[in-house]
């Protein structure tokens, strides 16, 4: 793959902002909420309130509808918040987009603010996968672009992440958003989901490393042409040559990826770079392996403990999946 260097139209851009291939048929239908916590029957029905267009709760004595602009779905990884997420999408009769918070932060960056409103400013509804707090200036960025388009007439839902170690104690991030988004927080309807991870995986999944030649085995059960193999250092600095706009076009045609040389990470920009590339294999379904170390031992327990927490835990749990 590093000898790919994808360009990317604005066009492809906005063709990529569609829900991952996991959840091209979700339906609300085909949500199961669990029994044992009734917070996610009761984000169902909220959800297919809000696309319809009915106030996802209805207050007492009010001469009129409570409708809002946007609904925030919040809870921990595997309780089926991207499900509900691209279900809305699926559901919603209007123009529409669908991306995780990365997706539109690199849209900003490559078109320039007033431009990505321009273009964004088309839809009449907007799906954010995944809503980060945990970068001050594309938090305001992004609360400033919902509040451009929210005076368009945009509509808006929007998922984000609690870590597993803060279910069940009432420490949602639903007060960190509605203080990072401050301008746009009474117009969100938000909806705390408890629950434990539907896949069992838990975010500490420790992935296997193979050696070299179990990696090349293992290439050679993948079908033919659709498997890359890479040095882990060199794919980190092809990565760093490109927007990370691109990682989409630099996965076509790709099934499978394997690692050599995998390692712990000590630079912080490195890892949050491999964080994005993670997401966008996850979103694709691409399977992954690698010798030297497993990939969901390459961040130092300085970083998880860190600001970026959310980030390299979603990582961990994507890269165990994929790996699986």
């Amino acid at each position: 793959m590093i000898e790919r260097k994808p360009e990317v139209s604005v066009n492809e851009l906005l063709s990529q902002l569609k829900p991952p291939r996991e959840f091209t048929k979700a339906t609300f239908e085909t949500y199961s909420p669990d029994s044992n916590f009734p917070s996610q029957l009761a984000a169902v029905r909220a959800a297919e309130a809000f696309v319809a267009g009915r106030p996802a709760k209805t207050r007492l004595f009010a001469k009129k509808p409570d409708l809002k602009a946007g609904i925030y779905l919040d809870g921990g990884f595997g309780v089926g918040k991207t499900h509900l997420l691209a279900s809305m999408y699926h559901a919603f009769r209007g123009t529409k987009t669908f991306g995780s918070f990365l997706a539109y932060t690199d849209l900003i960056g490559v078109l320039g603010f007033a431009n990505a409103v321009g273009q964004l400013g088309k839809y009449e509804f907007l799906c954010i996968d995944e809503f980060e707090l945990d970068d001050p200036g594309d938090t305001m960025m992004m609360s400033r672009l919902l509040t451009e388009l929210q005076g368009r007439g945009t509509r808006f839902a929007a998922t984000s992440n609690t870590p597993p170690n803060a279910l069940g104690q009432g420490r949602f991030a639903a007060a960190d958003f509605a203080r990072e988004i401050n301008a746009m927080a009474d117009r969100f309807e938000i909806l705390a989901i408890d629950g434990e991870d539907y896949r069992h995986r838990p975010s500490e999944a420790h992935a296997q490393e193979k050696s070299d030649s179990e990696l090349i085995s293992w290439l050679e059960t993948q079908p033919p042409g659709t498997a890359a193999k890479n040095d882990f250092d060199d794919l980190l600095k092809h990565l760093s040559s490109l927007h990370p706009s691109r990682y989409v076009n630099l996965l076509d045609g790709v099934s499978a990826i394997a690692v050599t040389n995998a390692h712990r990470l000590r630079d912080q920009v490195s890892a949050l770079r491999w964080v994005a590339f993670i997401d966008r294999l996850y979103e694709n379904q691409i399977k992954l392996q690698s010798s030297g170390l497993a990939l969901t031992e390459v961040f130092t327990d300085e970083m998880i403990a860190g600001a970026y927490k959310k980030k390299y835990l979603r990582a961990v749990s994507r890269a165990g999946a994929l790996t699986a």
